[in-house]
């Protein structure tokens, strides 16, 4: 994905919750299950420009055959 920017998220603890049980039956940490969702949700949304092939990482091309 390149650069990483850190910042604080505030977020509702029912909310955090959620996240963290999804991403354990993920397999994924806690921050890669959110940056997950952003980035999905971006896409669907047309926001955000698919990388092409050559360009993904194994984790997103596994990402993209489960979906």
């Amino acid at each position: 994905m390149g650069k990483k920017k850190s910042f604080a998220l505030r977020i509702d603890a029912r909310l955090m919750e959620a996240v963290e049980k999804w991403a354990a039956d993920e397999f994924r940490s806690t921050n890669g299950q959110i940056e997950w969702i952003i980035s999905r949700a971006l896409k669907d949304a047309k926001r955000l420009k698919s990388k092409t092939s050559s360009d993904k990482t194994s984790e997103e091309e596994r990402n993209d055959l489960e979906s």
